[in-house]
């Protein structure tokens, strides 16, 4: 077996948190061992910083955003995710570099390009062997998220147009990298989301 490293991205209130956990469970039915971990907050340090980014009052300047957010991925990268991937585990990761050009560089007009140089810098290249894209309607997640009485950060907190940008953002990088991605409709039930994924990564499995 080799390592391997698996992404879920899509708007807030997706149901990434969701999906990891049940992804999650299934490898380990399969006999693989399983990193999970989160960016922002996957590390001691990443908890700081995603407290920063997140919740923090006050403004905070895009460009400097997205440098915390790089500092983050670099760090958890280099002590986290590679040391696991070397190891021979699965890391299952809510967010990575997709995020970061979704929602600093077209959510903040920051420039995709430009993000997404930073973040391969920070990464040294590491890309992902698949991305769950969980598409969703920004508005029906915000829906969700008031559904569950959850207080929102700094990022949901934007505009609706700032959350269409990102989803726009989201399904171009799925479109020019067909390969890495599986998008799938969010607003489907919840095991029908999970047996797509399952699907998908046991052909990344059997692939091994």
């Amino acid at each position: 077996m080799a390592g391997l490293f698996i992404t879920l991205e899509g708007g807030d209130g997706s149901g990434k948190t969701t999906q990891a956990a049940l992804l999650e469970a299934w490898l380990g039915e399969q006999g693989r061992r399983v990193v999970r971990t989160r960016e922002p907050g996957g590390t001691d340090l990443g908890l700081e910083l995603r407290q920063i980014v997140l919740h923090r009052r006050g403004h905070i300047a895009a460009r400097a955003e997205a440098l915390l957010y790089a500092a983050d991925r670099a760090h958890h990268v280099e002590t986290l995710v590679r040391p696991a991937l070397d190891r021979d585990e699965v890391v299952l990761q809510d967010r990575y570099v997709d995020s970061s050009v979704a929602y600093q560089g077209a959510g903040r007009v920051l420039g995709g390009d430009e993000v997404r140089e930073l973040s391969v810098w920070a990464t040294g290249g590491l890309t992902p062997d698949l991305t769950v894209l969980l598409d969703l309607d920004p508005q029906v997640g915000r829906s969700r998220l008031d559904a569950a009485e959850k207080s929102w950060d700094r990022l949901e907190s934007e505009a609706a147009a700032f959350h269409g940008r990102v989803r726009d953002s989201y399904l171009a990088i799925a479109r020019a990298e067909p390969a890495r991605f599986l998008v799938v409709d969010a607003t489907l039930p919840v095991a029908e989301v999970a047996a797509a994924v399952r699907a998908r990564v046991a052909d990344l499995l059997t692939e091994q």
